[in-house]
Formats: C-alpha cells, sequence, structure tokens
C-alpha cells in the first residue's frame, strides 16, 4: 500500500480512517485523517458522495466508486474514489478507499463538453446549448407561470468592416461586441452567438414591453460606442427583436422566428432600435406555401388591382392627388390583408413584378383622373426596399412616365427611413436620379424610424408624411401636438411638403391647418377607392370628399 501510486486509506465500517499511505498523505498535503471520517478529506458539496459509497461498500461485496474534489494546498484536485469492504483477519468488516486524481482527465472533459456548447469565437454559448436554455426557461414558465423574453441582436455594419478589413479584424470585434453584450445583461440571463454577427438573448422572468426597452436601449447604447480594433476605430450598432412567451410562441421554433421577424423589422424601419413582435403586423406569410403558389397564381389571373386614397390640400380642401395602394382579392377568399401579402412578395422577390405594374398602373391612372378633374393632379406611389435596390428601377421608372406621358413633378415616390439607411451610397444615387427626372421624393412615416435630419440636408427630399401614430391624438396630445408642430415647422424652413396620414375628424385637420401643414390624408378625406369611384369623386366636384362615395 505504501508503494501504491494511488491514494490508499483503511477505514471501519462507520468510514473512520484507520490507516493512510504516504501518497494519500501527498495528496493532502500532509493532512492527518487518522481516527477521523474520510469524508472531512473531500469538499463539503461532495460528502454525502463519500456516505453513500461507505454505505454502499458496506450493504455490498462490489466496490462503489465516485469523482470527488480534494482541497490541497495547490488547489483543488478531481479524484477518483473507490471504496471496497473486506475482512479483517480479527473478523471485523473493514473498508479500503483508493483514490486516484483525475485531474487533468476531468479538464480534457471540461473542454470538450465546453467546445460542443461554447462558440469557439467569442466562448458564448452555442445554437445548442442556447436551445436547452430556452427549453429549462418554457418549463420554468409553464412551472411558476411567470413569461421570458427571447431578444434576437444582429450587428449593424458589420458586414462592411468584415468585408473591408478583413476576418481578423472582424472576428477581433465580434469578441469585443460579446462582452459589452454580455456586460449589460444579469447573471440569470443568456447571450449565445449562433451564427455571423448574430446573437440570441434569454430574458428570463415576467418581462413587460417597457422592460424590454429598457434593456434594448442599454444593448443599443454601448454598440453604439467607438470599437478600438487593431489601430481601427470602428462604428457599428444592433438591431433587436422581441419575442415574450407565451404570447408570440408556446415553442423554441416559435419565439426564435419570431423574434427574428422582430429585428428585420427594426433593421428596415431605421436600425439601431428593438422592435417588439405582433402578431397582427408580424405575419409570416412567406412560409405559407399555399398562399405564395396562390399569390403567383393571382398574378397571373388578374386578382390583383389598384385602390386610390384622396390626398387633399388642408387649407381649400380640395383633392390634390391621391396614393396608389395595392389590392390583391384572392380567388374564393376575398381580400387579403397588404400586411400579409406585400412582405411574402418582398420576400420571394415578386414584389419587383409587382411594383413595375403598380407605377404603371398608377401613372396611367392618374391622367384619366385629371381628364375628369378638369386639373391637375399628382400620384403617390410606395417603393419598397427591394424594388429600390433592383438595377433596373431607374429603367422602370422611366418606361411609366413614358407610357403615361406624366411629368415628372406629377410623380411623388415613397420610401421608407430604412431604405435610406441599408445603403446610403446606393440610396443617393438612385434619388439623384429620380431627381434629375423631377420626380419628388417623400420619406414615408416619418419620425417613426430612425430620423436622422442629416437624410434632409444629404438627399433630395421634396416631402415629409408625418406617421398616423402621432396624428390620432390630436389635438388633445400635448406630446404629439409638439412633435407635429417641430416636424412642419423644419419642412417649412427646408422648403418641404407635409403630407399628415390618418387623418379622421374635423378637430384634428383643423389643427394640422393652422399648424401649416400642407397635405392630408386618411378616412376624413376619404377611403381608398375603386378608379371608377374615384372618378365619381372628382367629377362630383366636391371640394372635400365627405359624401357616400368617399366612404365606401
Amino acid at each position: 500500500m505504501e508503494a501504491a501510486g494511488d491514494a490508499v486509506f483503511r477505514l471501519n465500517a462507520e468510514g473512520i480512517v484507520l490507516y493512510a499511505s504516504r501518497r494519500a498523505a501527498e495528496m493532502t498535503g500532509g493532512l492527518d485523517l487518522t481516527g477521523r471520517p474520510l469524508g472531512l478529506l473531500v469538499e463539503l458539496a461532495d460528502r454525502p458522495k463519500v456516505d453513500s459509497l461507505i454505505a454502499q461498500a458496506t450493504a455490498s461485496s462490489e466496490p462503489s466508486k465516485s469523482n470527488v474534489r480534494i482541497q490541497t494546498a495547490s488547489g483543488v484536485i478531481w479524484v477518483e474514489l473507490q471504496v471496497s469492504s473486506f475482512i479483517s483477519p480479527g473478523g471485523d468488516t473493514e473498508l479500503m478507499a483508493v483514490g486516484r486524481d483525475i485531474s487533468t482527465q476531468q479538464a480534457t472533459e471540461e473542454r470538450l463538453r465546453h467546445m460542443a456548447t461554447h462558440d469557439a469565437l467569442t466562448g458564448l454559448p452555442n445554437r445548442s446549448l442556447l436551445s436547452d436554455r430556452i427549453r429549462m426557461a418554457i418549463a420554468q414558465a409553464r412551472r411558476t407561470g411567470r413569461g421570458f423574453v427571447v431578444l434576437a441582436l444582429d450587428l449593424d455594419g458589420f458586414k462592411k468592416v468584415n468585408d473591408a478589413l478583413g476576418h481578423p479584424v472582424g472576428d477581433a470585434l465580434l469578441r469585443v461586441a460579446a462582452m459589452r453584450l454580455t456586460e449589460t445583461m444579469r447573471n440569470v440571463d443568456t447571450l449565445a452567438r449562433v451564427g455571423g454577427d448574430e446573437f440570441v438573448a434569454v430574458l428570463p422572468g415576467a418581462v413587460s414591453e417597457a422592460e424590454i426597452q429598457i434593456i434594448a436601449r442599454r444593448m443599443i447604447s454601448t454598440m453604439q460606442l467607438p470599437f478600438e480594433i487593431q489601430g481601427h476605430t470602428l462604428y457599428v450598432g444592433t438591431s433587436i427583436g422581441a419575442a415574450i412567451f407565451p404570447e408570440h410562441g408556446d415553442s423554441e421554433v416559435k419565439l426564435l422566428a419570431h423574434a427574428d421577424t422582430a429585428m428585420y423589422r427594426a433593421k428596415e424601419t431605421g436600425k439601431a432600435r428593438c422592435v417588439v413582435y405582433n402578431h397582427q403586423k408580424f405575419t409570416a406569410p412567406e412560409h405559407d406555401v399555399s398562399m405564395e403558389a396562390a399569390m403567383f397564381q393571382g398574378v397571373r389571373d388578374g386578382e390583383f388591382l389598384m385602390h386610390y386614397q384622396p390626398i387633399v390640400d388642408a387649407r381649400t380642401r380640395q383633392i390634390v392627388g391621391f396614393e396608389a395602394l395595392m389590392r390583391w382579392v384572392r380567388a374564393g377568399q376575398g381580400m387579403v390583408s397588404p400586411a400579409q401579402f406585400i412582405p411574402m412578395a418582398e420576400s420571394n422577390g415578386l414584389i419587383n413584378l409587382l411594383g413595375a405594374w403598380a407605377l404603371k398602373a398608377a401613372c396611367v391612372q392618374v391622367r384619366r383622373f385629371e381628364e375628369a378633374a378638369g386639373r391637375p393632379l399628382y400620384i403617390s406611389v410606395n417603393v419598397s426596399p427591394r424594388q429600390f435596390r433592383n438595377d433596373q428601377f431607374i429603367d422602370i421608372l422611366d418606361e411609366a412616365m413614358r407610357l403615361s406621358g406624366l411629368a415628372g413633378q406629377q410623380l411623388l415616390l415613397e420610401i421608407t427611413e430604412g431604405i435610406l439607411m441599408s445603403d446610403p451610397e446606393h440610396a443617393e444615387s438612385v434619388l439623384h436620379a429620380m431627381a434629375s427626372r423631377d420626380v419628388r421624393i417623400a420619406i414615408d412615416d416619418f419620425g417613426t424610424g430612425y430620423s436622422s435630419l442629416a437624410y434632409l440636408k444629404r438627399f433630395p427630399i421634396a416631402t415629409l408624411k408625418i406617421d398616423r401614430a402621432f396624428i390620432k391624438d390630436l389635438p388633445t396630445s400635448v406630446k404629439d401636438a409638439a412633435i407635429c408642430n417641430v416636424v412642419l415647422s423644419l419642412a417649412s424652413h427646408l422648403n418641404l411638403t407635409t403630407v399628415a396620414e390618418g387623418v379622421e375628424n374635423e378637430a384634428q385637420l383643423n389643427f394640422l391647418a393652422a399648424q401649416g401643414c400642407g397635405m392630408i390624408q386618411g378616412y376624413l378625406t376619404g377611403r381608398p377607392l375603386m378608379p371608377e369611384d374615384a372618378m365619381e369623386l372628382l367629377k362630383s366636384g366636391q371640394p372635400m370628399a365627405l359624401d357616400a362615395v368617399a366612404m365606401k
């Protein structure tokens, strides 16, 4: 026993040490356990294991073993402890415990386990461990009745850094970004890297939308600070999407998908912001194969049509133009919400075909409206991100103007702030090409996205469309009134025209007119109309679309 390479202990049936070998003394740093329980050798948390080994060995002739931790002078080591019983020469039951140092083996296994569940670059949990954490959070939420939140994060501008400076700089940036994000989170939260510059966070506990925004702002703020990487000063941000259990999904797949959908909405509407998933607004029709097939069939069968909503001068109350809005009447099912089919068309590329058709149809139609009204009118058409990025977009614009004979000033093309942010250089090139044709450019839903004033200086913007979110509580809301006043004053000083969306009553109209708003649209001036109804309205000569025709 003295010559053995492993530590050897002789115990009585109660686990009291009768003898310890030389190697045992070395392993314990000279600690003399003679006459004391063997359990004192190991860490407090592992003592029940020793008691169990002794009880099993006493009750059975088979040896029992377990891995335990021992505190030594140089730190904690892992030991495989095996206990077996034997009959002493005096006829008593005694025990022999053999301890083998397995620290190196344990460290290797721990490294392998860590590698299997963690990202090699950042050290964060990987997709596998994230999946386990989400399943655990779901189980806990069902037991306690308290929900949790899944955040999907994507770095804004990372691809440009990676392409321009190379992967070593990109990898270093990801490591620093991971550390910054981790510092904003609690110990109970999980932050995982799921690929590229994509991260997912799991926040246990019932979290309100207000709390989500506070957490997200903390993340966004820390990511907006400059990164000093290998001699380069870099700026990236993060866009965040949030999904709440169980409101937005009762499974791992649904929560991740919906958080991802919300994150892409955050990117589209300005970046550097957090968007919480909404079932009504954020449908995921691109995953509905049957609807997608029906959409292609609908294009072939002519199921898509255009409606036109009147745009009225806020002072004279005369119709000055229309906004063209696409509609889909699906065979056998009736009207399909644009919130369903527009994202699907954007995803599968059909938006290029539909958008080109809508632009040409709207330009031709406004000329017919002019004939009915006997005076010039303008048409406003929405341009989707995918349309705008299409290399043939300017050619399509030229063809629409040529076919209709429409002057550039009579065409207003609406774009979102997200289009400007995604690729400013490309956006500037396309916008100036549009402006060279005298086509006017509007920023849609101004104030709800990034709202950078630099846009108004850099790009040839002609019109600001004030989002309905700032109109619906006018004139009683002091904050909405203040926001509208600021936007209208800004537009006036920059010589930009303004259109207020979602105007539904006279009080809103009177307030906006008094503050200098140029034009309005909404249910007060008329719902979106079929072309023939819009023609009838124009022929009636009504200064304001308040009659039965307008309210169809």
